[in-house]
């Protein structure tokens, strides 16, 4: 059985300003799907004892230590980390660190 085998011509499928387009359109289509963001000052385990235990003015020490930078997550996956600023009397993040590609990939096995 003989079959006739063709290069692949790419102009076939259009200019490649098309594509970026195509490309710029199909990101345009989810630039608004919500994401939860998430700043974890830090993390400790306690007995079921100590949670009953705890009360109005209680100080739980977390395994962070003071100055380390938070920890940045989009959607439970740690995208980054930053450091606390305070922006018109609210708390919030400057971002310092953004976790790459590789890590991001590593984190989801």
């Amino acid at each position: 059985m003989s079959e006739d085998v063709k290069d692949l011509n790419m102009e076939e499928f259009g200019s490649e300003d098309q594509m970026q387009r195509v490309q710029q359109r199909d990101v345009n289509f989810i630039l608004d799907v919500p994401l939860e963001l998430t700043v974890v000052i830090g993390r400790t385990k306690i007995l079921i004892q100590e949670l009953l235990q705890l009360g109005q003015g209680s100080v739980i020490a977390l395994e962070k230590l003071a100055g380390e930078p938070m920890e940045v997550y989009v959607n439970d996956r740690l995208v980054g980390r930053g450091e606390v600023v305070v922006v018109n009397e609210k708390f919030g993040i400057r971002v310092t660190d953004i976790i790459s590609p590789t890590e991001r990939v590593r984190s989801l096995k």
